[in-house]
């Protein structure tokens, strides 16, 4: 492991401890101090199961509205936009999304710093597309369901879903962050009401070691949410 990596994991472990497990997000940001090198995620390129996901699922159209959730350095956010997405992003971090506005000076992306499990009202049910990738992955697992119940709130009716996030199997041990998904946890999602459309299981082109989950996912009914059981017999098979 390498010495960055080592030391976010301890600021992780510390803020897991002291009852702030997101505030060790501020404090990479921040201590990069506008040096990405400091930031492993950070790769100041859009993610590329995303680029992927786009050419096969997307024409290029104005005005609809995207979230982009942990933006961190708008890479994501900026690529949306070139799509023609009316494109909101948002990240915990206040160095994170000042950050962004400072190296796309000229950008039509909305950043905003926002607490995931405390959005604005006014974005439950607002968005065509949703996309969150790594982000649940840095979170503990106890706080997982609870960003996936709310990550559901945001896409409108028939809007889309899109996750990626690092996979590992049910017997694995992980030290993190990241904390690789199962993806059964994902099943979340449709106890909220969302349709499955795609599960894809692959690997990290960069390092095939790493195993990638791509995720999609569909508002169909919000109806389907309401007082609705979960059990294993609803999660999908490794």
């Amino acid at each position: 492991m390498d010495v960055i990596r080592y030391k976010i994991q301890m600021m992780a472990e510390e803020a897991i401890l002291n009852g702030s497990p997101f505030s060790w997000f501020e404090k990479v940001y921040a201590e990069a101090a506008g040096d990405p090198l400091a930031v492993p995620w950070a790769n100041l390129a859009p993610n590329p199961l995303l680029l992927e996901w786009l050419q096969k699922n997307h024409r290029r159209e104005e005005g609809i509205r995207a979230l982009v959730i942990g933006c961190g350095l708008g890479d994501d956010a900026e690529e949306l936009s070139r799509w023609g997405f009316k494109v909101t992003a948002f990240d915990i971090s206040p160095s994170a999304t000042e950050w962004c506005k400072q190296r796309f000076k000229h950008s039509t992306v909305e950043y905003r710093t926002v607490d995931l499990f405390d959005p604005p009202e006014d974005w439950k049910h607002s968005f065509e597309l949703v996309f969150e990738a790594f982000t649940l992955q840095a979170m503990p697992e106890p706080l997982r369901r609870l960003a996936m119940e709310r990550i559901a709130e945001y896409p409108k009716l028939y809007g889309k879903l899109l996750v990626v996030s690092r996979g590992r199997d049910l017997d694995q041990e992980v030290t993190g962050p990241p904390w690789p998904l199962i993806k059964t946890e994902l099943g979340v999602f449709k106890k909220c009401g969302l349709k499955q459309i795609e599960m894809e299981d692959l690997a990290e082109k960069e390092d095939p070691g790493i195993r990638l989950i791509r995720a999609s996912y569909v508002v169909v009914d919000p109806r389907l949410a309401e007082d609705r059981k979960w059990s294993k017999t609803e999660e999908d098979p490794d």
